[in-house]
């Protein structure tokens, strides 16, 4: 079953934090696309792709151009000039305090526009106790259910709903943050968050 508890007070220094602009986030949105980004696309170089060995035509006396492969990259079925090699580094890096500044940062606007709930969610691995919750609290979006700490049964009881996305507390991220209609933090998962964004950086 699914168990809901009073509401808890977010803590300011993580929830009610000063946003001045949306660079910063701009920034970690697109770090986090980047770095999930794979180099899975490659092409031939000229002296890869199969065939073009014998020269189309004589040297001289054609009027044509000189060529001495079918292979060359201006003719159609050619080699590719400057293609993706499939070793490509897409990472973009950002310092771990950015992270969690405009971590904070994300879950202040979401606060802001009151799509932050609390509440406690314990299921025996049904997906239908996590359906009937959404039901009860009116949630039928994208919804961000952030735990201390992923269990089987909750894990077992999301998973066929795609809506719906788990993650634990020490994996938010502002993607997730942004993109979700509705963000659900059980009550053991707040402190969990605080304490990590607001740890001092080794």
């Amino acid at each position: 079953m699914v168990e809901t508890t009073k509401k808890q007070t977010l803590p300011k220094d993580v929830f009610a934090v000063d946003v001045p602009n949306h660079e910063l986030l701009k920034l970690a949105y697109d770090s986090y696309l980047a770095n999930a980004r794979l180099a899975s696309a490659t092409t031939k170089q000229r002296g890869e792709v199969r065939g073009g060995g014998k020269k189309p035509w004589k040297q001289k006396g054609t009027g044509r151009a000189r060529f001495g492969s079918t292979r060359n990259p201006i003719w159609r079925g050619g080699g590719i000039v400057f293609g993706p090699r499939g070793n490509e580094n897409y990472t973009k890096k950002l310092s771990k305090t950015s992270k969690r500044v405009a971590i904070k940062q994300a879950l202040t606007l979401a606060n802001k526009d009151n799509r932050i709930i609390v509440k406690d969610i314990s299921t025996t691995g049904k997906t239908a106790e996590i359906v009937k919750f959404l039901q009860d609290n009116k949630i039928d979006r994208k919804v961000l259910i952030v735990v201390d700490e992923k269990t089987p049964e909750l894990i077992r009881a999301t998973n066929n709903l795609r809506q719906v996305r788990l993650v634990s507390a020490l994996y938010l991220n502002v993607f997730d943050i942004l993109n979700a209609d509705t963000i659900v933090l059980n009550n053991k998962s707040v402190p969990v968050i605080t304490d990590w964004l607001n740890k001092e950086v080794a």
